[in-house]
Protein backbone atom coordinates (compact mmCIF):
# COMPACT_ATOMS: atom_id res chain seq x y z
CA UNK A 1 0.00 0.00 0.00
CA UNK A 2 2.73 2.74 0.68
CA UNK A 3 4.14 4.24 -2.35
CA UNK A 4 2.19 2.44 -4.71
CA UNK A 5 1.84 6.22 -7.07
CA UNK A 6 5.33 6.81 -6.13
CA UNK A 7 7.98 4.41 -7.07
CA UNK A 8 11.20 5.74 -7.35
CA UNK A 9 10.64 8.69 -5.34
CA UNK A 10 10.75 7.14 -2.08
CA UNK A 11 14.20 6.97 -0.33
CA UNK A 12 14.48 3.03 -0.11
CA UNK A 13 15.85 3.63 3.53
CA UNK A 14 13.25 5.27 4.62
CA UNK A 15 10.13 3.85 3.35
CA UNK A 16 8.02 2.83 6.39
CA UNK A 17 7.11 -0.76 5.43
CA UNK A 18 3.97 -2.22 7.53
CA UNK A 19 5.09 -5.42 10.18
CA UNK A 20 2.22 -7.65 11.18
CA UNK A 21 3.17 -6.69 14.88
CA UNK A 22 2.45 -2.69 13.62
CA UNK A 23 -0.83 -3.70 12.55
CA UNK A 24 -1.88 -5.92 15.71
CA UNK A 25 -1.96 -2.98 18.07
CA UNK A 26 -4.63 -1.99 15.73
CA UNK A 27 -6.68 -5.21 16.33
CA UNK A 28 -10.36 -4.93 16.99
CA UNK A 29 -11.63 -7.93 19.54
CA UNK A 30 -15.11 -8.01 18.23
CA UNK A 31 -15.51 -11.16 20.22
CA UNK A 32 -16.01 -9.17 23.38
CA UNK A 33 -19.55 -7.13 21.52
CA UNK A 34 -21.49 -10.45 21.53
CA UNK A 35 -22.44 -12.79 23.94
CA UNK A 36 -20.35 -15.42 25.51
CA UNK A 37 -22.51 -18.02 24.19
CA UNK A 38 -21.69 -17.09 20.66
CA UNK A 39 -17.75 -16.09 20.72
CA UNK A 40 -17.00 -19.09 22.57
CA UNK A 41 -17.83 -20.68 19.04
CA UNK A 42 -15.10 -22.03 17.64
CA UNK A 43 -15.99 -21.15 14.52
CA UNK A 44 -17.26 -17.49 15.36
CA UNK A 45 -13.75 -17.22 16.98
CA UNK A 46 -12.37 -17.83 13.81
CA UNK A 47 -14.46 -15.08 12.14
CA UNK A 48 -14.40 -12.66 14.80
CA UNK A 49 -10.27 -12.96 14.10
CA UNK A 50 -9.86 -12.45 10.39
CA UNK A 51 -12.62 -9.87 11.04
CA UNK A 52 -10.75 -7.91 13.68
CA UNK A 53 -7.92 -8.05 12.11
CA UNK A 54 -9.51 -6.36 8.37
CA UNK A 55 -10.47 -3.45 10.51
CA UNK A 56 -7.33 -2.89 12.30
CA UNK A 57 -5.42 -2.74 9.24
CA UNK A 58 -7.95 -0.11 8.58
CA UNK A 59 -7.57 1.92 11.04
CA UNK A 60 -3.52 0.94 11.04
CA UNK A 61 -3.93 2.91 7.65
CA UNK A 62 -6.22 5.39 7.77
CA UNK A 63 -4.26 7.21 11.14
CA UNK A 64 -1.03 7.01 8.22
CA UNK A 65 -3.09 8.38 5.26
CA UNK A 66 -3.88 11.24 8.02
CA UNK A 67 -0.40 11.59 9.14
CA UNK A 68 0.36 12.83 5.68
CA UNK A 69 -1.48 15.76 5.79
CA UNK A 70 0.26 17.29 8.13
CA UNK A 71 4.07 18.63 7.80
CA UNK A 72 5.58 17.23 11.03
CA UNK A 73 4.32 13.88 10.17
CA UNK A 74 4.58 13.07 6.75
CA UNK A 75 6.71 10.54 5.20
CA UNK A 76 5.70 9.04 1.94
CA UNK A 77 3.64 12.05 1.08
CA UNK A 78 6.64 14.85 1.66
CA UNK A 79 6.53 14.31 -2.55
CA UNK A 80 2.89 16.03 -2.69
CA UNK A 81 4.24 18.65 -0.31
CA UNK A 82 7.14 19.48 -2.40
CA UNK A 83 5.06 19.41 -5.62
CA UNK A 84 2.72 21.84 -3.66
CA UNK A 85 5.35 24.35 -2.81
CA UNK A 86 7.64 23.62 -6.36
CA UNK A 87 10.33 21.99 -4.27
CA UNK A 88 13.14 19.45 -5.64
CA UNK A 89 12.95 16.15 -3.85
CA UNK A 90 16.21 14.94 -2.69
CA UNK A 91 15.89 11.57 -1.59
CA UNK A 92 19.41 11.71 -0.06
CA UNK A 93 17.81 14.14 2.40
CA UNK A 94 16.16 13.02 5.77
CA UNK A 95 12.40 12.87 6.31
CA UNK A 96 13.47 15.77 8.97
CA UNK A 97 15.26 17.93 6.24
CA UNK A 98 12.88 17.66 3.78
CA UNK A 99 10.01 18.80 6.39
CA UNK A 100 11.93 22.09 7.34
CA UNK A 101 12.23 22.99 3.85
CA UNK A 102 8.47 22.63 3.49
CA UNK A 103 7.70 24.79 6.52
CA UNK A 104 10.53 27.63 5.46
CA UNK A 105 9.13 27.55 2.08
CA UNK A 106 5.42 27.74 3.47
CA UNK A 107 6.46 30.47 5.94
CA UNK A 108 7.87 32.44 2.76
CA UNK A 109 5.14 32.81 0.68
CA UNK A 110 3.55 36.09 -0.01
CA UNK A 111 5.40 39.18 -0.08
CA UNK A 112 8.81 39.07 1.47
CA UNK A 113 9.54 41.33 4.47
CA UNK A 114 12.01 41.22 7.46
CA UNK A 115 9.73 38.83 9.22
CA UNK A 116 9.23 36.49 6.62
CA UNK A 117 12.79 35.92 6.53
CA UNK A 118 13.45 35.94 9.98
CA UNK A 119 10.59 33.48 10.25
CA UNK A 120 12.46 31.13 7.41
CA UNK A 121 15.44 31.46 8.82
CA UNK A 122 14.34 30.32 12.34
CA UNK A 123 12.10 27.59 10.97
CA UNK A 124 15.52 25.96 9.48
CA UNK A 125 18.08 26.76 12.57
CA UNK A 126 15.42 26.04 15.47
CA UNK A 127 16.50 29.31 17.26
CA UNK A 128 16.31 32.92 17.64
CA UNK A 129 17.66 34.71 14.16
CA UNK A 130 17.93 38.30 14.22
CA UNK A 131 17.84 40.31 10.58
CA UNK A 132 19.75 43.29 10.48
CA UNK A 133 19.15 45.81 7.62
CA UNK A 134 21.46 48.01 5.55
CA UNK A 135 18.88 49.89 3.07
CA UNK A 136 20.93 52.22 1.92
CA UNK A 137 23.37 49.74 0.69
CA UNK A 138 20.49 47.31 -0.43
CA UNK A 139 22.32 44.77 1.94
CA UNK A 140 21.04 42.72 4.77
CA UNK A 141 22.50 40.19 7.45
CA UNK A 142 20.92 37.48 8.96
CA UNK A 143 22.36 36.87 12.46
CA UNK A 144 21.94 33.27 14.23
CA UNK A 145 22.03 33.65 17.97
CA UNK A 146 19.70 31.25 19.13
CA UNK A 147 22.02 28.36 18.44
CA UNK A 148 25.75 27.88 18.03
CA UNK A 149 27.69 27.06 15.12
CA UNK A 150 26.81 26.43 11.41
CA UNK A 151 23.00 25.49 12.13
CA UNK A 152 22.42 22.13 9.67
CA UNK A 153 20.56 22.14 6.41
CA UNK A 154 22.36 25.52 5.77
CA UNK A 155 23.04 24.91 1.76
CA UNK A 156 18.75 24.35 1.81
CA UNK A 157 18.18 27.84 3.51
CA UNK A 158 20.91 29.83 1.89
CA UNK A 159 18.77 28.07 -1.71
CA UNK A 160 15.52 29.26 -0.34
CA UNK A 161 16.77 32.75 0.38
CA UNK A 162 17.44 32.86 -2.99
CA UNK A 163 13.93 32.20 -4.03
CA UNK A 164 12.35 34.48 -1.47
CA UNK A 165 14.75 37.65 -1.03
CA UNK A 166 14.33 40.71 -3.43
CA UNK A 167 17.10 40.31 -6.68
CA UNK A 168 18.05 43.66 -5.96
CA UNK A 169 19.22 42.41 -2.29
CA UNK A 170 22.62 41.09 -1.41
CA UNK A 171 22.89 39.17 1.95
CA UNK A 172 25.75 37.97 4.55
CA UNK A 173 25.14 35.28 7.44
CA UNK A 174 26.69 35.51 10.45
CA UNK A 175 26.75 32.38 13.16
CA UNK A 176 27.30 32.39 16.58
CA UNK A 177 30.26 31.08 18.54
CA UNK A 178 31.93 30.81 21.89
CA UNK A 179 34.64 32.93 22.13
CA UNK A 180 37.89 32.08 24.03
CA UNK A 181 37.73 34.85 26.40
CA UNK A 182 33.92 33.40 27.49
CA UNK A 183 35.38 29.82 28.00
CA UNK A 184 37.91 31.24 30.77
CA UNK A 185 35.09 33.62 31.99
CA UNK A 186 33.07 30.72 33.09
CA UNK A 187 36.41 29.07 34.53
CA UNK A 188 35.86 25.75 33.02
CA UNK A 189 38.91 22.93 33.68
CA UNK A 190 41.52 21.87 31.34
CA UNK A 191 40.27 18.51 31.68
CA UNK A 192 36.91 19.01 30.38
CA UNK A 193 38.37 20.53 27.29
CA UNK A 194 41.02 19.05 26.44
CA UNK A 195 39.87 16.37 23.89
CA UNK A 196 37.71 18.66 22.40
CA UNK A 197 38.59 20.17 18.44
CA UNK A 198 38.77 24.07 18.15
CA UNK A 199 35.44 23.20 16.25
CA UNK A 200 33.58 21.93 19.47
CA UNK A 201 34.52 24.79 21.48
CA UNK A 202 33.79 27.11 19.59
CA UNK A 203 30.05 25.65 20.13
CA UNK A 204 31.20 25.03 23.76
CA UNK A 205 28.18 25.54 26.36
Amino acid sequence: MYGLNNYGVIKYAEQKISSEEDIKKYFINLSKYVPSFVSNIKEMKAIYNVQGAEIGGFLYYLKDLINQTFIDTTTWGLIYWENQYGIETNLNSSYEERREIIKAKKAGNGTTTKDMIKNVAETFSGGEVNIIEDNKNYFFTVQFVGVKGIPKNMQAFKNMLEDIKPAHLSYHIKYTFTIWDFIKEKEIKWDDIKNKSWNELKVYE
